[in-house]
C-alpha cells in the first residue's frame, strides 16, 4: 500500500482543498484523486512523486516527463514533483483544469 501520510503528498492535498470536494482512492502503487472520475494520479517515488494529470490536450512544457493520448479528447500528462516548491501556480492550474474536466 502507498503511504498517504507522506509530507509532500499531504502538502499537495492542502493545496488542492480550494478546488472543491474529491475522494482519495488508495491503490497498491498509487493514489487516485477522484471527482466523478480520476483527475489526478499520484505515484510516490523515493525522491518525490510523479503526478499524472488528466488533460483535454497535450501540455507543452519542460516539466512534462510524458504525455500520452488515451482517447480522442483525453491525455494523461506525467510531471515529476521533487519538493513542495514544484507545487506552484502553474501546476495547480493544470490540476484545476483536470478537476473541471471530471465534473
Amino acid at each position: 500500500m502507498v503511504d498517504s501520510n507522506n509530507p509532500l503528498y499531504q502538502e499537495l492535498l492542502t493545496r488542492l482543498k480550494p478546488l472543491g470536494p474529491f475522494q482519495e482512492e488508495i491503490k497498491k502503487t498509487s493514489i487516485h484523486l477522484v471527482r466523478k472520475s480520476a483527475f489526478l494520479g499520484v505515484h510516490p517515488r523515493k525522491q518525490g512523486m510523479v503526478l499524472t494529470v488528466k488533460a483535454a490536450g497535450p501540455i507543452e512544457n519542460d516539466r512534462v516527463m510524458k504525455a500520452e493520448q488515451v482517447s480522442k479528447s483525453r491525455w494523461h500528462i506525467d510531471i515529476k514533483i521533487a519538493s513542495a516548491h514544484d507545487l506552484d501556480p502553474e501546476l495547480l492550474g493544470w490540476v484545476r483544469q483536470a478537476y473541471e474536466l471530471c465534473a
